[in-house]
């Protein structure tokens, strides 16, 4: 199963990058292949919301869309999403932010497998160039709501 895990010093603030990460009905604005976001449910229970999306993902001729829970727990700053239905037999992402001096030190780390296996042997090729496409994608989004280096 493919695994990208990368870690980022970044000099904006922990709560700048979490607020770019955790600003899913944006995603279809700045983030490379989500062609369409619907939040269906949103639950806050103790300062952490659970969140229920459904994302459509394009990528030349391929179109799936599929639905992921996502934990948002902005005090630990932590934004996790597991998968829950669609194309996928396992879809988990984790991100951490941790707050430095200057700027923050943003952790990424995703798993995933198809339940097809042409579809993952499509998918294991781009895997890699996908998920460090889609972090560059969350970075540039903070430069542009926040500027270019500012912490």
């Amino acid at each position: 199963m493919p695994h990208h895990q990368e870690s980022r010093i970044l000099p904006y603030t922990a709560d700048q990058m979490y607020a770019v990460v955790a600003d899913i009905e944006r995603y279809p604005e700045f983030l490379p292949w989500c062609s369409r976001l619907r939040v269906k449910n949103r639950e806050s229970t103790g300062g952490i919301d659970i969140v229920t999306a459904e994302m459509v993902v394009s990528f030349k001729a391929f179109r799936e869309r599929y639905t992921s829970r996502v934990t948002l727990d902005p005090i630990k700053r932590t934004i996790e999403a597991v998968h829950i239905e669609g194309p996928f037999k396992q879809l988990d992402s984790i991100w951490r932010f941790v707050p430095l001096e200057k700027g923050c030190e943003v952790n990424f780390s995703i798993d995933f497998a198809f339940r097809s296996a042409l579809l993952s042997s499509v998918a294991n090729v781009a895997f890699g160039f996908v998920a460090a496409r889609m972090t560059e994608s969350f970075i540039t989004r903070a430069e542009t709501l926040y500027g270019a280096h500012i912490a």
